[in-house]
């Protein structure tokens, strides 16, 4: 847990010293944000999640991580594994996966939209930028309190929305009545994530609801978004559409694997998110265990609000693109950095 802490408090510094130019300094808190134990129930992290609904499993060739924390994912098993099934579906997925090269795995999951990872496959992004420019570059003045848009559900993106509400910002919490944030489910952390935000419920397939999110987008300082693009663009949200209406827009768009490239498609939770990302501890015999509770979610908030000031204080006109699997890459470099500096 060493890498994430420093990883936390390396970003809270940062948070500390920019947040104060638009509100009230943000102090983050890494136990608070760390661990939603109290929450929910949860056990040890080890071959299982601590929410025990990931698991790590050995393939052929490798090792990956299986995440069904959505029921629906359940009933598509069948079709990954090419198999009716037994009635337990770890044991069949299990069964599958013992003979099956991890490519062909993961290929098969993603297709079928199922948050399934190859441990270790994402490189670390600690080196490089995850501010995109769209048209950056403006020298206008901002108002304060900033006004944010937040359309982003369960953890990093609300997390990253719950610091611009600590700092004063105005938040609007924009939810589907079709598909409200399922973080609700755990209604005393959903409190925690979004106190201090205004409720907006608005349906997006009426011309009405895509109206009124058109002009609070065209208003708003920040966006946060946690759908895929494809999703997003079903609502008229593309970056050319969005960015040609409001060019001073700061955009922080949480995704698995990235707002670009074959990634933007893939499905991911935090527990396979970090297993893809190599956030993982290391039994003697080298197989793979989870390290904390989902811990690529709230690195990833963190690291987006961030990444959001900095884009505000060059002006905006950017995308932030924090991904949850490079994120929990850059948190297991973050360990390897230190190590070697004191090696």
């Amino acid at each position: 847990m060493k890498q994430i802490r420093s990883f936390v408090q390396a970003h809270a510094d940062r948070a500390r010293e920019l947040s104060g130019a638009w509100g009230r300094r943000v102090d983050i808190d890494e136990a608070g944000v760390l661990s939603r134990e109290g929450f929910l129930p949860l056990d040890r992290p080890g071959r299982w999640s601590a929410n025990h609904s990931c698991q790590m499993l050995r393939a052929p060739d490798g090792w990956i991580a299986v995440n069904l924390s959505r029921e629906d994912d359940k009933e598509l098993v069948p079709a990954w594994i090419q198999a009716t099934g037994s009635g337990n579906v770890w044991d069949d997925i299990k069964a599958y996966t013992e003979k099956t090269p991890v490519q062909e795995v993961v290929a098969r999951a993603r297709l079928l939209g199922l948050p399934v990872s190859r441990v270790g496959e994402v490189v670390s992004d600690l080196s490089r930028s995850i501010l995109i420019p769209l048209t950056p570059r403006h020298s206008l003045p901002r108002a304060v309190p900033l006004r944010v848009v937040d359309m982003s559900s369960l953890w990093a993106g609300p997390l990253c929305g719950s610091f611009f509400a600590h700092m004063g910002a105005i938040v609007k919490k924009v939810e589907s009545p079709k598909r409200p944030d399922g973080s609700r489910s755990i209604a005393p952390f959903y409190q925690k994530l979004n106190a201090g935000k205004l409720d907006c419920v608005v349906d997006f397939a009426t011309g009405t609801g895509r109206d009124w999110l058109e002009q609070e987008v065209r208003n708003a300082d920040v966006l946060i978004t946690s759908a895929r693009p494809r999703a997003l663009e079903a609502l008229g949200l593309s970056p050319r559409l969005v960015f040609a209406g409001n060019p001073r827009l700061v955009w922080v768009a949480i995704t698995g694997y990235g707002f670009r490239g074959a990634g933007a498609a893939w499905v991911a939770f935090g527990d396979d998110a970090a297993a893809a990302g190599g956030l993982v501890g290391r039994c003697l015999d080298g197989s793979p265990t989870f390290l904390g509770d989902a811990v690529a979610d709230p690195l990833t908030g963190v690291r987006a609000f961030v990444a959001a000031l900095e884009a505000l204080a060059k002006g905006g006109g950017y995308i932030v693109d924090a991904a949850l699997a490079p994120t929990a890459a850059a948190a297991a470099e973050t360990k390897c950095i230190s190590e070697r500096r004191h090696g």
